[in-house]
């Protein structure tokens, strides 16, 4: 066995790419596939913690993707995507974000961490250094440190609302600073840049013009309480500099079928679709003529599910802060919530378990979304009334008989 062991290393270190070793993981999954064995073995299962609409995807999306397989369009598509889907694309960007981007500039990609990986590839190496939320979606850090450069996280609160503190912020910019990762909705706090702070952000971009800007707006659809969105692709004054993240998969419920798109300046788009060339070829041609459907159908769906995600939020922001031990602010977009656990004494890590192995609630402890994390766990609100309710009444019921320091 240590033969084995020794040998395992060896292959690791002088054969396989050093830099794999760090690559970080997405938590999310980790924890739904301890779920489906606890499901296994009778358990009874509440999912809190994927972020997943728990709504089937149109319709009329389904039948367009069919109707393209049974029409033959199944073969290679160009590298960057069917034209009519970009043009599609550009229609959308313009009603939505009022900018008039070519067709040309929009990348198809199988999903949004695609353009994660072509970003931070683009603009990590030794010696550079790229800035992310913290707590944040957890690829980000993961890429950054795979490249070779130095992950700067820069610090969300809950005693801040989640925003963005701009003189931090302005602190973390050097030299060195090659990209800035910037998501709004966000995942995993259900934090907004408001349009004061994204006027902010840019001026001091501005000021920066060697940094460019990842804006992963993914959730750009599914925002509350009448809050204005505000892409980053609306400020001309940097519009070469930014590459936009979005897609299909929260919007219209198509999570598995892996179609997003991204947005990039002249200077870079020929290279996203060279890195497409080399890794996945195309997008999956049925899956894009479903994303045609989406954007050029009925759009009530959207509504439909944004109502239902508005419901359930303010329904666990009232159930949460009743809870001993927890309190949250209300997300403002995205469908998720990030309690502080501070006040129960324990850890992330140990708040998660208790409620996945005792409770069987799935939620995701802070600190896998990065080190300021800590003292954080996030619920997701893709799931339905009765789940949450049942989920609340479960934690509800434990610290009233047990309590967590028992547990």
């Amino acid at each position: 066995m240590l033969l084995f062991l020794l040998i395992f290393y060896y292959i690791w270190r002088i054969v396989i790419n050093p830099n794999l070793s760090q690559l970080g993981t997405e938590n999310a999954f980790v924890i739904l596939a301890k779920a489906e064995k606890l499901k296994q073995q009778g358990k009874d299962i509440i999912n809190l913690g994927i972020g997943q609409p728990d709504f089937r995807t149109p319709e009329h999306i389904v039948e367009a993707s069919i109707k393209a397989l049974k029409d033959g369009k199944h073969g290679y598509t160009p590298a960057n995507g069917i034209l009519k889907l970009r043009e599609a694309v550009s229609k959308d960007i313009l009603l939505r974000r009022k900018v008039d981007i070519n067709p040309d500039n929009i990348v198809i990609v199988p999903g949004g961490k695609v353009t994660m990986w072509h970003t931070i590839l683009m603009f990590g190496a030794a010696g550079k250094e790229i800035i992310y939320p913290n707590p944040g979606f957890p690829i980000y850090e993961s890429v950054i440190n795979y490249t070779g450069a130095k992950a700067i996280p820069m610090k969300l609160s809950m005693d801040n609302q989640f925003n963005i503190d701009i003189e931090n912020l302005k602190s973390l910019i050097n030299k060195n600073t090659s990209l800035i990762i910037f998501n709004s909705p966000s995942n995993p706090t259900g934090g907004l840049i408001s349009k004061k702070d994204m006027q902010e952000i840019v001026l001091l971009l501005e000021q920066n013009p060697h940094v460019h800007i990842l804006s992963d707006e993914i959730y750009s659809r599914i925002t509350y309480d009448k809050e204005d969105f505000e892409s980053m692709l609306s400020f001309p004054q940097i519009k070469d500099r930014i590459i936009l993240l979005d897609g299909w998969s929260k919007t219209y419920a198509m999570t598995g079928w892996r179609v997003g798109y991204s947005v990039w300046p002249d200077s870079l788009v020929k290279i996203s679709e060279r890195l497409n060339i080399n890794s996945f070829s195309c997008t999956n041609a049925p899956a894009q003529y479903g994303a045609l459907a989406a954007l050029e159908g009925p759009q009530e769906c959207v509504k439909i599910m944004t109502s239902a995600f508005d419901r359930r939020r303010k329904l666990i922001f009232e159930e949460v802060n009743k809870l001993n031990g927890f309190k949250c602010n209300i997300s403002k977009g995205a469908f998720y919530s990030m309690p502080s656990i501070e006040d129960t004494g324990l850890s992330s890590d140990k708040i998660e378990d208790i409620l996945l192995n005792k409770l069987g609630i799935t939620t995701v402890s802070g600190k896998s979304f990065g080190v300021f994390g800590e003292g954080y766990i996030r619920l997701s609100y893709a799931s339905s009334d009765e789940n949450i309710k049942k989920a609340m009444f479960r934690i509800k019921e434990f610290i009233e008989t047990i309590g967590w320091h028992n547990a």
